[in-house]
């Protein structure tokens, strides 16, 4: 005859939490007014960072959301706080007060996978940090947008560190002055490389 020893407990079953479990639950709480406004309305140096994110399909993800951080152009890293100000009278999130430099934006895609985010150029680094949330993914995903003629991207370590066709996936495509885009690829579709990740331990 066979007995359960009185230590032995029946297995407890938790219920999941949100990095458990593929959302989106993100674009309920996370997004905020004029998230992508990063630089102060109407500065001469205002730069654009645009693109889509892709899934392994190649199809753009809709529900994708994408947070940057940056140093100031003078290569301070403090920011300046307001990105989630709170109007006083309804308590509503109202964003940016339009003048302060952050240094941080979060941005929900559109239905088209596109998203858009106004900033000045870094200082110090030749890149804007991104980091990734999208369906299917249970933890968020790093990567960087390196932005060609703010220093010698050849002498960079991380991108020197690359073949030449990985290295690609972290370079901003320059359209016109002021302009550049950075698409984010969540795998290899077959002709594009998927976009590099970082890992941070």
């Amino acid at each position: 005859m066979s007995t359960t020893p009185s230590s032995a407990k029946a297995p407890v079953s938790l219920p999941p939490t949100a990095s458990q479990t593929v959302g989106p639950f993100y674009g309920y709480a996370l997004p905020f007014t004029g998230g992508g406004d990063v630089a102060p309305a109407g500065h001469p140096d205002t730069i654009t960072l645009h693109g889509t994110v892709y899934d392994g399909a190649g199809v753009p993800v809709p529900d994708a959301l994408l947070e940057f951080w940056q140093p100031a152009p003078d290569g301070s890293r403090a920011g300046a706080p307001g990105s989630l100000r709170r109007d006083p009278v309804t308590g509503a999130v109202i964003g940016r007060d339009g003048l302060a430099f952050t240094g941080f934006g979060r941005v929900a895609v559109d239905a088209d996978g596109h998203y858009l985010l106004r900033t000045l150029p870094p200082g110090g680094v030749p890149y804007i940090s991104v980091c990734v949330f999208a369906r299917g993914l249970l933890h968020h995903l790093f990567t960087r947008a390196y932005l060609p003629g703010l220093a010698d991207l050849e002498a960079e370590p991380l991108l020197a560190a690359l073949p030449r066709n990985r290295r690609a996936t972290l370079l901003a495509v320059p359209e016109r002055e002021r302009v550049y885009r950075f698409d984010v690829r969540l795998q290899a579709d077959g002709v594009h490389e998927e976009t590099v990740f970082l890992a941070f331990e």
